[in-house]
């Protein structure tokens, strides 16, 4: 698992499911938190082109649960 507090860019693999606070030009975007999944990439942004993904907390997404049926 990546550590929190690690930095990725758009194109890199997300390690690990969990919130990640986006840090965009700040003339663009302020700063805000996503949820991002493992085994997706980081998304450019559509105004700035390079924010930067910092993860915040890890959490395991539901359907990766053994204790949860999913459909």
């Amino acid at each position: 698992m990546a550590p929190i507090g690690a930095q990725f860019k758009p194109g890199d693999a997300v390690p690990h499911s969990g919130i990640y606070r986006v840090t965009h030009d700040p003339i663009h975007a302020q700063e805000h938190e996503v949820t991002c999944l493992f085994g997706k990439h980081f998304p450019p942004c559509r105004g700035c082109g390079e924010p930067r993904f910092v993860l915040v907390r890890a959490a395991r997404y539901v359907e990766t649960q053994d204790h949860f049926k999913c459909a």
